[in-house]
């Protein structure tokens, strides 16, 4: 117990990571928006022509990013939602680096009554673990 209290500021770093990366596992699960791997995703791009929609910021899209998806960093998702009506009846894989900030673009979306909306589970980490294509520039 005493050190807990000598070291309150350490543990409350420890509790509050710790929270946040169960929260990145189970989130998306309590929230209802479905998760897809990757060869999930590729599934759907390829042969249900989906959207891949990057919610990362401008820096992070250049340095890599799935080939021919649409850059809309979450940020910027209400201001721009009329760029992604014209794909409101196609399947849309959001993407971000590890997969937090694609369940708050899906839930985005969904409120807007896009349905097919799914989040690439791990995100660009993970599409680049399965060495799947990537794009820079």
């Amino acid at each position: 117990m005493e050190f807990i209290q000598d070291n309150i500021w350490l543990v409350l770093i420890a509790v509050v990571s710790g929270g946040m990366l169960i929260w990145s596992f189970v989130g998306p699960k309590i929230l209802g928006i479905p998760q897809v791997g990757t060869l999930e995703a590729t599934r759907l791009i390829n042969q249900r022509d989906a959207l891949v929609l990057d919610v990362r910021d401008e820096g992070e899209y250049r340095a890599a990013h799935i080939p021919h998806s649409r850059h809309v960093p979450l940020t910027a998702i209400d201001s721009r939602i009329k760029e992604l009506e014209k794909h409101r009846k196609r399947p849309i894989v959001i993407v971000c680096r590890s997969g937090n900030r694609s369940g708050a673009a899906a839930s985005l979306l969904r409120k807007r009554g896009f349905e097919e909306v799914w989040v690439l589970k791990g995100g660009l980490v993970a599409w680049e673990q399965a060495n799947l294509p990537i794009e820079k520039g």
